[in-house]
């Protein structure tokens, strides 16, 4: 191997010649008041970049140290600069980083965005296949993983570096200041072969996935290389800058109310107690005992087990209880609903309250969300630690979960957000003359799907004082977000029931769904063409190639079988969807570094928050609907509607159309009617 320090401008700029191809990635240590956080060189509020290593060429390499403690560096400021201008902001280089969001949170805790196109090998990994049929998750991607698998080779670990380091420092009778916590990076001496050796070998073996996974991608499945550099690539950068930036929580609101649910609970508990004698109950009313107590000693009848055939004690096994114990032991009504308020209350304060806290950074006040682009096989982003996505609407939040997060003094809240994007993609799909004219003319889908489906005239569907207009128009809405990804008249049935609290039978949802499909006549033809693809293919794939295998669409078992079917449908809309999202994002990307105060927070299905200063509001929103309106590819002749809201808080967000800032409500906004109708076959194929 060939790896070298450089110390200075002159010696990067030789190494890198002419090359429009390279790799980087940085250490970090931590800075001094944070030595003792084993995570804190993860964190780009508490740590800061060591040196930068870079790579042009197969067993190469130069590292660039900047803050060693031992040996030499290289001039932070100007050699820095140098780097900035000339590769992070040179749009005509390709740099690899494997996990781009990581780097992006350093460059941009130096505020910089890098503008040169960024190839994520990280995002490449997870493209590509650890089977016929399963495509790598996170888990399989870490570059030590990687490198043994695919090139055969074990890269140096921190460990072996530092051991070997210590052994050198003993040798020579020199002192070690780590003491018992673990060294940081630049503790190391920048001059030791051993850690240039480590440094250097991170890039140059990301520069050998990035040909070894476009090789496979050009052979194998060249749309993914497509969706890796125009898609994942700039949204893992878009991530690195939502994950340095955070979410601004209220925390004494936080804690207020988290004293205010605790009191429910006690409450709610002795209410319970009261009625069933001293049962053990848990957090969850859930427990063996609790169970045992309906079914054994009231001996109520079993109307749902779980899969492994034992009595169900979930929320949709209450709301069955309750109502039959109101034509049979009414007495006993009281009790579920005491139940379901126990375990709404319980749910609130551990995952809203005390899961937040738990997660809040010491050094920004704020919860830093782990958000992950690719961690559904349809590409929708899922988060973690905490979970931002899934904050309660004010429908069955008495704590008001999204007036946590609140905006810092003299800035607001801002929320761009698809409307109806899955249904669109829908439309898009099936050519159904209908659903198309609908969206053309900026008309009201659930109105015509009403009409449809009720076989009245639209005018009548779309009239609120119409009668039956409100159970119609919940009805269409159920199917319009559920039978285009092949929603039987059972599940029909059920989410009628338990999400809108409508009791049809299940010859009514046949012929609903019948009528529907007569209506929509593209809709059937689509589904049909989809599901004989899926069966010949062995997967589905969005228009764009993201691709999801289906091991199980040709499978003798009925449910296996049906289930696979259900992701066929639901992977081209959903997928595309999620598509065109990071399409916007890879947009709005592009003109952040000249409105550097437009932050980025958080991704929330089909939504973007972001955090500005209240004078820019008109600016932002301007900016980014044109990103998110824009024609996201050029086949598709749906039109796209980014609808804005603005608030201090995001339980307080008001729809924004220009001008004057909204003023505060305690009023939630009224979001996209998906998600106030989610489907339980939507939640199952994901």
């Amino acid at each position: 191997m060939s790896y070298k320090l450089a110390l200075n401008s002159q010696e990067i700029k030789e190494y890198i010649g002419t090359h429009k191809l390279l790799a980087l990635d940085i250490e970090t240590s931590p800075l001094s008041s944070f030595r003792d956080d084993d995570k804190a060189s993860l964190d780009a509020h508490k740590s800061s970049i060591t040196g930068i290593s870079f790579s042009v060429e197969k067993g190469t390499g130069i590292y660039v140290p900047f803050n060693h403690k031992v040996g030499r560096n290289a001039d932070f400021v100007g050699t820095l600069d140098w780097i900035k201008r000339n590769i992070l902001m040179n749009e005509n280089l390709t740099v690899v980083i494997h996990n781009a969001a990581f780097e992006t949170m350093f460059f941009y805790a130096l505020d910089f965005i890098p503008k040169c196109k960024v190839y994520d090998t990280l995002s490449a990994a997870q493209m590509t296949l650890k089977t016929h049929t399963e495509f790598r998750k996170l888990n399989d991607c870490g570059l030590k993983k990687l490198v043994p698998e695919l090139l055969k080779v074990e890269l140096p670990t921190f460990s072996e570096v530092v051991s070997q380091a210590k052994s050198v420092r003993a040798r020579n009778d020199i002192a070690c200041d780590s003491g018992a916590r673990s060294a940081c990076f630049d503790e190391l001496n920048s001059e030791d072969t051993e850690t240039i050796r480590y440094a250097c070998a991170d890039s140059d073996y990301a520069l050998r996935l990035y040909h070894l996974f476009n090789n496979w991608f050009d052979k194998n499945l060249p749309k993914h290389r497509y969706i890796v550099e125009n898609i994942e690539s700039p949204t893992a950068v878009y991530v690195g800058l939502m994950k340095y930036n955070g979410i601004p929580l209220d925390v004494e609101l936080m804690r207020a109310k988290g004293e205010e649910a605790q009191e429910q609970i006690n409450q709610l508990r002795e209410d319970i107690h009261l009625t069933i004698g001293n049962i053990d109950i848990g957090a969850n009313a859930g427990t063996k005992d609790f169970k045992d107590y309906l079914y054994k000693t009231l001996g109520l009848p079993v109307l749902k087990t779980t899969e492994k055939l034992s009595e169900a004690a979930d929320d949709e096994a209450m709301i069955l209880l309750s109502e039959w114990c109101k034509n049979n032991r009414p007495k006993l009504v009281p009790l579920f609903d005491m139940v379901k308020d126990y375990r709404k209350w319980n749910k609130l304060k551990s995952t809203y309250i005390d899961g937040y806290l738990k997660f809040l950074n010491s050094c920004t006040n704020r919860i830093h969300p782990d958000l992950m682009p690719l961690a559904t096989q349809t590409g929708r982003f899922a988060s973690r630690n905490a979970n931002l996505q899934n904050c309660p609407r004010k429908d069955n939040d008495p704590i008001g979960v999204r007036n946590f997060i609140r905006a810092d003094d003299g800035k607001v809240l801002l929320s761009l957000d698809f409307s109806q994007i899955e249904l669109r993609v829908g439309a898009f799909y099936c050519r159904d003359e209908k659903m198309l004219q609908t969206y053309r003319n900026n008309g009201d889908i659930h109105a015509q799907t009403t009409s449809v489906i009720f076989n009245i005239p639209f005018n009548q569907a779309a009239d609120k004082n119409a009668p039956h207009y409100k159970e119609r128009r919940t009805i269409a809405k159920n199917c319009n977000f559920g039978v285009f990804y092949g929603l039987f008249p059972r599940g029909l049935q059920r989410t009628l029931k338990f999400k809108a609290g409508l009791n049809k039978s299940l010859e009514e949802c046949t012929q609903i769904i019948a009528n529907l499909k007569a209506g929509y006549k593209g809709l059937e033809t689509w589904q049909r063409k989809v599901k004989t693809n899926a069966s010949i293919r062995g997967y589905s794939e969005t228009y764009l190639g993201r691709r999801r295998y289906l091991p199980s669409i040709n499978s003798a078992d009925w449910g296996r079988k049906s289930f696979a079917q259900r992701c066929a449908l639901n992977t081209p809309i959903q997928g595309t969807a999620a598509d065109i999202l990071k399409i916007a994002i890879a947009k709005i990307l592009k003109g952040l570094n000249g409105r550097m105060w437009l932050r980025p927070i958080l991704q929330v299905h089909d939504e973007l928050v972001f955090e500005l200063p209240e004078g820019k509001l008109n600016e932002a929103v301007n900016f980014i609907k044109k990103c998110m309106e824009e024609k996201p590819f050029l086949a598709f002749d749906v039109p796209l509607v980014a609808e804005g809201a603005v608030g201090k808080t995001f339980g307080t967000l008001k729809d924004f159309e220009g001008g004057k800032l909204p003023q505060p409500s305690a009023s939630h906004r009224s979001q996209s009617d998906y998600f106030e109708n989610k489907i339980i076959l939507e939640k199952e194929v994901r």
